[in-house]
């Protein structure tokens, strides 16, 4: 039987979770997981380790909830639909009616990188729609910045109190509007320097050639080779979806690398490609699924006259130092 917000609710179900003390964070999740393993349901808790612990200490001894690690859950946006789809799965073949997940972003996403992570957010209010779940995203207002805060209430139609209500969110935008707004990326301050390389019209060859002759040995190995294989696969779908000339630049610094590619089209018509997987023939999916996999950041831009994508290997989080 199912329980408060989503009693009678079929499929997908997704709120924020705005607090301000561990107390009003427990008054919402304690209830919501109590009442999962109450009804029979698989119920999963995806924090960092801080508030793993305070609701392990909230909950009784073998409660029955699941515990996830939040780091390597959300360790990259698309990595974390395809981990949580692979898990829902397993839940509905052992027959659950209903499942419930709690999760939380590490703090740091909210810099350089939570652009991805909104598109990340809105983009599951349809990456889980064929599982019955009951998701919560929580969210710290004492850390998470007002424009982030801001985002989290445009990604999620509804929002469950400290109080015990679940309303909706007077911001909320649907994802297909949201996804497909014009919007520009602030740049990474390796961008303010002269790029190491740059390209106009590269084929795919000349754009792995460029990325492998970047690697100064500051981005590990395997990082370097999946951001050769996303290279490869965003420039065939500059040339061959895009509109000319399509550019190629690189910049290094002492902890990454940074590409960007763009051309003068307008993007991807479906605004899910490269966070959802896509076996439909969407114009670029298949490598934009791909690139999303294989970086650290992704970012996507759509202003008039351009799209352009910016892949980093390596640490997107800080500064750096550029590398000549």
């Amino acid at each position: 039987m199912r329980t408060g917000a989503a009693a009678g609710h079929d499929g997908y179900y997704h709120e924020a979770v705005t607090y301000a003390s561990p107390e009003e964070l427990l008054a919402v999740a304690v209830p919501f997981l109590l009442g999962g393993v109450e009804a029979g349901e698989p119920t999963v808790v995806a924090f960092g380790e801080r508030n793993a612990a305070l609701l392990r200490a909230a909950l009784p001894a073998d409660s029955g909830v699941s515990f996830l690690s939040g780091g390597d859950m959300y360790a990259r946006p698309a990595a974390a639909i395809r981990s949580y789809r692979e898990l829902l799965a397993s839940y509905l073949a052992g027959g659950a009616g209903q499942i419930r997940i709690i999760g939380e972003l590490d703090p740091v996403v909210f810099g350089p990188t939570w652009d991805w992570w909104a598109r990340y957010e809105s983009a599951i209010n349809h990456a889980y729609d064929d599982f019955p779940l009951w998701s919560m995203c929580a969210y710290d207002t004492r850390v998470t910045p007002d424009p982030v805060l801001e985002d989290v209430l445009r990604t999620h139609p509804r929002v469950a109190t400290a109080d015990g209500r679940h309303v909706p969110s007077v911001g909320y935008v649907e994802p297909k509007a949201y996804l497909t707004e014009r919007r520009s990326v602030p740049p990474d301050p390796l961008q303010a320097t002269t790029p190491l390389v740059e390209l106009t019209d590269p084929t795919p060859a000349e754009a792995r050639h460029a990325v492998q002759g970047a690697d100064r040995g500051q981005v590990p190995a395997d990082e370097v080779e999946d951001l050769v294989v996303a290279v490869s696969e965003t420039v065939t779908n500059a040339l061959r979806h895009g509109e000319p000339p399509a550019r190629f630049r690189i910049w290094t610094g002492d902890d990454r690398i940074v590409v960007e590619i763009s051309d003068t089209g307008d993007g991807p018509d479906d605004p899910f490609v490269g966070l959802l997987p896509t076996g439909d023939g969407a114009r670029g999916g298949l490598g934009l699924w791909i690139t999303y996999q294989a970086c650290n950041h992704v970012a996507l831009s759509r202003e008039r006259g351009a799209f352009t994508l910016r892949l980093t290997a390596g640490n997107p989080h800080g500064p750096g130092r550029p590398v000549g």
